[in-house]
Formats: structure tokens, sequence, C-alpha cells
């Protein structure tokens, strides 16, 4: 069986909400490895509706007969716009016909309620001839469980996203009744951080013609990510099968690769460190305190993490951190011996083990042609005072809350190197 995920709802297509039912639909074809390859949003238009029924009914057509499931949300209230219903049964050519069991529901909820149903209400009980009712225990609109032709399944959910969850499980058990959910679609996503998609793609490319478990690649803010995902009969069986791949694609990557799943730069530097018994201080000055965020997010990072400063003004670097101010005024805020005094005076003030550092230009203001826009120093001071800067450009893109957030995961990302080879 191949699955596709319909969403109707014009405030979908105008950005007005967030489109979580898809993603949860996703997930739980996933876990029934059941195919799923495409997902198409339309708004609440009956012709346009039609047309995508049309092409979505086409693409299984002549592939070996398969059993197709076509899983709408949106568009079953009680307003002129909702439409789904009405549409569904014109192109399959039936009546709609109206469940007087469903009217006492939604009647019934309305008292509970001390409302009187209205009479639009009444037009959720209207449903496609031969659809088996998919109950909605906390909202008024039902969806369906309809074959309107053999090989072709199609549910409705409303596009409330708590009852469409609810009304999921009512589903399960039809589809395992018909051998779905024997097996399951497992991914796991491999993390990598310093490495460009584009060179990581290269060096795995011979990964990407496997077809189980199948590797595809993606990046999303300076991370880039190799999903591997598995088709097999139990969790164990699919970790059996993405495992030695796993070990082989970490391999090549080498020390780009940082985690997996839900692991971050800021979870595996803490690991790192209660591995060794460490402790960190960070001094910010562009990210503001996002350093101490990222790190505070991970829970138990206070067996590891003291505290920072955030020293914005060049007052809070001299008094606070010890940065020399005769260098602050002959090379500047934005460098690499700031940048360094900065964690040496961090790891001094609050005697820890690492003291991390940032200073740069985040923009879009700030600039000069020596000095540009994304331009970031990192300061990283270690045992016995050892002192280092390194020195990144992120001024490809002018956006500031981007270069404060690839600052921030490089500086993780430059600690977790001098961690590995502690």
């Amino acid at each position: 069986m191949s699955a596709e995920i319909i969403c109707v709802g014009t405030e979908l297509l105008l950005g007005s909400i967030l489109n979580s039912n898809a993603q949860f639909l996703a997930t739980q074809l996933a876990s029934m490895g059941i195919s799923h390859y495409y997902q198409t949003v339309v708004g609440d238009n009956p012709s346009r509706i039609k047309q995508v029924v049309e092409v979505a009914i086409s693409r299984t057509e002549d592939a070996a007969k398969q059993a197709q499931l076509l899983i709408f949300t949106g568009g079953l209230g009680p307003t002129p716009d909702d439409l789904t219903h009405e549409t569904l049964a014109d192109f399959f050519g039936v009546k709609l016909i109206e469940h007087p069991e469903i009217v006492a529901d939604i009647t019934n909820k309305y008292a509970q309620r001390d409302r009187l149903m209205t009479p639009s209400n009444r037009k959720q009980a209207l449903l496609p001839q031969g659809a088996e009712v998919l109950p909605n225990e906390s909202g008024t609109a039902p969806g369906v469980i309809w074959e309107p032709r053999p090989g072709l399944i199609i549910f409705t959910f409303p596009g409330v996203p708590s009852e469409m969850r609810q009304m999921w499980r009512h589903c399960i058990p039809y589809l395992q009744s018909r051998g779905f959910g024997r097996e399951l679609i497992y991914s796991r996503t491999l993390k990598f951080w310093g490495i460009a998609e584009s060179a990581l793609a290269e060096k795995v490319a011979p990964f990407f013609d496997l077809s189980n478990p199948t590797v595809a690649p993606y990046a999303s803010l300076g991370e880039v990510k190799l999903r591997l995902s598995a088709l097999a009969t139990s969790i164990a069986q699919a970790e059996e099968i993405v495992q030695p791949v796993a070990e082989q694609l970490k391999l090549i990557a080498g020390k780009h690769y940082f985690g997996a799943d839900d692991d971050t730069l800021a979870s595996v530097v803490g690991q790192l460190l209660l591995g060794l018994g460490q402790t960190l201080s960070v001094a910010e000055s562009c990210t503001g305190g996002g350093l101490g965020q990222m790190l505070t997010t991970v829970p138990g990072s206070s067996q590891y993490f003291l505290g920072g400063v955030i020293s914005y003004d060049n007052r809070v670097k001299t008094s606070l951190l010890k940065v020399d101010s005769q260098d602050l005024a002959a090379k500047g805020a934005v460098s690499a011996t700031v940048a360094e005094q900065m964690a040496l005076g961090v790891k001094n003030l609050l005697g820890t083990t690492w003291g991390l550092s940032i200073t740069g230009i985040a923009g879009p203001d700030g600039g000069s042609d020596n000095k540009p826009v994304g331009l970031v120093y990192i300061g990283l001071a270690g045992e016995n005072s050892q002192v280092r800067s390194f020195e990144f450009r992120f001024g490809a893109t002018k956006d500031r809350a981007l270069i404060r957030h690839l600052s921030l995961c490089t500086a993780l990302n430059c600690l977790r190197y001098q961690l590995l080879e502690a």
C-alpha cells in the first residue's frame, strides 16, 4: 500500500497555521510500514480538491495495482467553505447521506455546553454514501473510512490536531485487519558539523544507492544530516540493518560526526565534559547569552556548566574578564587577542577547566572592509591556561539570527574537537 496525505485549508496555504497534522500522520504511516511518497496542501476550493484527487489516484494506477490510501485533513466543519465530504461524494458520483446518530451526537455535545445546535452543524452529519463513520469523540465533525472503488481507501479527519490524533486510533485496527502494521519503517539520523552538505555527499555517495536501509542527506542551519531508513518487522531487526551502515558513515565522516537523533552539540559537549570530570564557563559578546541558553537546555548541565558573562560592553570585558584596555583600543573587541583574553578571563573568574568565548559582528550593520559582518572570533582557554582562538567568517548571510546561531554551534564544536583529543 502507498499513502498520500492531502491537507485541505486555505489557512495552510496562507501560512496562518503550522501543518502539524501532516507530520503526525507521516510518522504514523512509517510506524506501520506504509509507503508514503506525497503530501499535498490545497485550498477550500471544490475544483482544485478534485484535481488533487485525480492526480493522487493516477500516481499508482499502473504501479503493480497496489492498494492506495488517501488521507484527508480539514474541510469537515459546518461553514460554507468546509467542502471535503461534498467534493469527494461529487467526484466519485455518490450521494450524501444524513446519519441520524451523528445529528444526535452533535445535539448532545452542544447541550453539554448549554448551547443549541445551529442548522449549519447538521451539515456535518452528511457523509458520502457507503462510507463508514469515523467517530470524533471530542469534536462535532466526524470523518469517514471509505472504499469508493476497489483498491482505494479514503480516510477523512477534521483539521483540529487533537481531534485528528484521537480519531487516528480508530484507523489503526482497520489497517491491521488488512495486513498492515506487520512491518515498520525505522529511521536514524546521523548529525555532522563543520562540513558542507555537498562535501559530505561526495564522501558517502555510494551509500545513496542502497535500498534497505536507504540513506538521504539534508542540511539545516549549518548542520548536515544523513537519515538512514530501514524496512523491517521489528525495531531490533531494523537496528541490525542500520547499525553497520551507520558505523561506516561515521568512520568516513571522522570528527565531523557528532551525534544522532536527539543529540545536540550542547548535549554531546556536556557528555564529554562529564566523562572527563571537567567544567566549563563562557564569555559572550555578539551572541548575548546564547551559549549559556544552549548549554542549560540540557538536563543535568549544572554538573559541568558553572555559568558565564555577557560582556556586551567593553567595560564588562575589562572589569570582569580582565581584557587589556590597550588591546581593546589597538585591535578592537572583535579580534583574536580579545577572544583569547575573554576565554581566559571567564575561566579564571569562575574557576573552571575550560573557558569558551565568542566575539564578533552579527550585523546587519557595524561591519567594515577590514572587519565585515559575519566575522567571528572564538576563544578557548584550557588546562594550564593554554589559550587558542579561531577565526570564522559567516558573512555569506546578512541574517543576524543565523550568524549568531552559527557562532554558537561552531563555538561548541571547537570545544568538542578539543575534548575529543583530551
